[in-house]
């Protein structure tokens, strides 16, 4: 019989493992297995392995492990794959999901409308390398990535890996995202990760507020299943609860940009407004340059998109991780536009957007004067605050708080709002 492979193997590989299951239809399971950790962990390694294949519901076959160094919630996942790969040539109607016991919510970052965003760090969905240590560098959040930067023949092998990563690691104070794939298969995406305690979906090439409408529903659909009981995992101790999930479109085309208003306000769960200019600029048939002359309609087309549907306006990654002045320079330029946040693809590009979308000294002083004028008015019970000569109103107040959050949160400790 055919065999079905998942995950990645040879001596460059680290923390990931290959594996290969042969489906039989008797003489029940065969199993052999090498590891970096031999030593340590390979009695572990075959028993984790062993629980999973049960969990599956498979009884005969034989799977072959190349271990470097993969977690539990990785060997889980490739072995999974490489399974319900074999099912979907046999026509074998798949079991249910093998979860990890879930991460202790004294662990977790809770859901808000109201965060900063100034930093997501991008993280491929296949690669479990990166998303160990993500938490450490302190991003506003991560992004687990299943479009983009996963090949189209491994997305279902993506998704598992995702989808365990997001139940059992910790990252720290960041929020949990995950840019799923357009269309159909980002609606598999959904089911995998929804239920997971992610915080935020990212919606990729966004071209109609029907594409946001149709990615909420089915958000709210599976959160109703939830908290109907119906949390098809096999290991359901310390199941996650259904939490609340935002989404963030993302815009790439020039009819993205044109209808950019509609995407923002599509639904109510809908945060922050974010544009793709690599996809963008191909659109137009232009190159993406440093300064960003090519692509100024279209980011400035966001922000007044995302002011006007009262959500957040976020900038595109820079590609670039190599010049960090040039990267300063396109933090401030985009927060001059009126920009919030950036994506980024190198954690060494975090503390140079921390420090580009940091309040400058005019900026909180002004800030605090604003602050101080509305405190002093909301003692004396006063319902119009004034600076001087001039009426502050609510939205100058506002914003003026975040500020002084903002520049209170960087000389704390530097570290993502909780």
């Amino acid at each position: 019989m055919n065999s079905f492979e998942a995950g990645r193997r040879g001596d460059a590989i680290r923390s990931d493992c290959w594996v290969s299951f042969t489906p039989a239809k008797s003489g029940g399971v065969t199993l052999e297995s090498k590891s970096k950790v031999e030593s340590m962990y390979g009695e572990a390694i075959r028993s984790d392995a062993l629980s999973t294949l049960t969990a599956l519901g498979v009884g005969h076959g034989r799977l072959e492990i190349e271990d470097q160094g993969a977690l539990p919630f990785v060997l889980q996942a490739r072995i999974e794959a490489a399974v319900r790969r074999a099912q979907a040539a046999e026509a074998v109607r798949p079991g249910p999901q093998v979860c990890l016991p879930a991460v202790q919510p004294s662990a977790r970052v809770t859901a808000r409308r109201e965060r900063f965003r100034r930093s997501r760090l991008y993280l491929p969905g296949n690669e479990p390398k990166f998303m160990l240590s993500a938490g450490l560098h302190r991003p506003d959040a991560v992004i687990l990535d299943l479009e983009d930067s996963v090949a189209a023949g491994e997305k279902d092998a993506a998704r598992i890996l995702v989808r365990n990563a997001l139940r059992v690691l910790d990252f720290g104070t960041a929020e949990r995202m995950v840019r799923i794939n357009p269309g159909s298969v980002g609606l598999l995406d959904l089911d995998a990760v929804v239920p997971q305690n992610v915080h935020l979906i990212l919606i990729p090439k966004c071209e109609s507020g029907d594409e946001v409408r149709a990615v909420a529903d089915r958000v709210r659909e599976i959160q109703r299943d939830l908290l109907a009981g119906d949390d098809a995992c096999v290991f359901p101790e310390g199941a996650l609860q259904p939490g609340e999930v935002f989404l963030m479109p993302i815009v790439e085309t020039a009819l993205g940009i044109e209808r950019a208003y509609e995407i923002a306000s599509a639904a109510p769960e809908v945060v922050g407004l974010t544009i793709g200019l690599e996809d963008y600029t191909a659109d137009l048939g232009t190159q993406r340059t440093n300064d960003g002359r090519e692509s100024f309609f279209a980011r400035a087309a966001v922000v007044n998109a995302a002011r006007a549907a009262g959500v957040s306006p976020i900038d595109s990654v820079f590609s670039d991780v190599a010049d960090m002045d040039a990267l300063l320079a396109s933090v401030l330029e985009a927060k001059s536009l009126g920009f919030e946040g950036k994506g980024c693809i190198h954690p060494r590009q975090i503390e140079v957007i921390h420090r580009g979308f940091a309040p400058s000294s005019d900026e909180l002083a002004k800030a605090r004067r604003i602050v101080e004028a509305f405190d002093l008015a909301t003692a004396r019970g006063d319902g119009v605050v004034s600076l001087g000569s001039k009426m502050i109103d609510a939205p100058v107040v506002k914003r003026a708080q975040r500020t002084v959050r903002l520049f209170d949160l960087l000389t704390r400790s530097g570290a993502p709002e909780e």
